[in-house]
């Protein structure tokens, strides 16, 4: 029986554990047929380490995706290795301690700058260095293009401790909304997956974590696992297959529908 990501190639970024939305969506993606390619940073061999736990194997290329000539060069790479990609993920989030855990009003607006340019900024930059990998679209047979999707965490609302995430979050968002306008005509589509707390790498960097998680105990009204990844990671790989062909600028909630209440 055939994958939905049969003879798709994927680039992800962010697989730094096994518990890691993004490894989850990797595992996924092999397993439904897909070709894919890791990036990392600051430590490739981390990720390396952890894609020995994929069903096949996979190169892990170096990526700062705040760095111009990292950017510049992945073509080159993702093309010897792949030959071109249909889909992206885009899960990369950071910001400086001062920037979360309380502390929103005393941050420095270099900080700020910071969590910016790498949780919101970079999914410009990253789609537009893939972008010429992707197949030109044909209109005239409906071929071609590609799926960029991206992770968020629901920026409707303040959450305790993650302070300057959130607008970065926001930024992300509205970035995502950008980018499905200017690249429809190309048939690439962009898209987000909220997906509720994850006991992640990323968490750990979250100062109220515990607290965090602990909202959704009371009142999520599907049952959410703070452990258990692959919800997420299977929202990431519908995404990124031919079956949501005409959907774009969305934001998917994989929440356990916290989302949808109000208390």
């Amino acid at each position: 029986m055939s994958g939905i990501l049969d003879g798709k190639r994927i680039l992800i970024t962010g697989v730094l554990m096994e518990s890691s939305i993004a490894f989850h969506a990797a595992k996924l993606a092999q397993e439904q047929g897909a070709e894919i390619i890791l990036t990392a940073f600051p430590r490739p061999t981390l990720t390396e380490r952890v894609a020995k736990k994929l069903p096949k194997p996979v190169k892990v290329i170096e990526l700062d995706v705040t760095n111009t000539e990292h950017l510049e060069r992945l073509e080159k790479v993702v093309r010897e290795e792949l030959g071109g990609l249909d889909g992206v993920v885009h899960s990369i989030g950071f910001a400086p301690q001062d920037a979360m855990g309380g502390n929103f009003l005393n941050t420095s607006f270099e900080s700020v700058a910071t969590a910016m340019h790498v949780s919101a900024f970079s999914l410009k930059s990253l789609t537009m260095a893939c972008m010429p990998l992707m197949p030109a679209y044909d209109s005239a047979t409906g071929v071609g293009g590609g799926s960029v999707v991206g992770l968020t965490f629901d920026a409707q609302y303040t959450w305790t401790g993650y302070d300057w995430m959130g607008p970065a979050k926001a930024a992300l968002e509205a970035t995502s909304r950008y980018l499905a306008r200017d690249l429809g005509p190309r048939n690439v589509r962009c898209n987000l997956v909220s997906a509720g707390p994850i006991g992640s790498m990323a968490a750990k960097s979250i100062p109220s974590f515990g607290e965090l998680s602990d909202t959704w105990n009371h009142l999520s009204p599907l049952e959410w696992n703070t452990a258990d990844p692959e919800p997420a990671g299977r929202g990431v790989v519908a995404l990124l297959s031919d079956w949501f062909p005409k959907t774009t600028g969305e934001i998917i909630h994989v929440d356990g529908g916290l989302h949808a209440v109000g208390g």
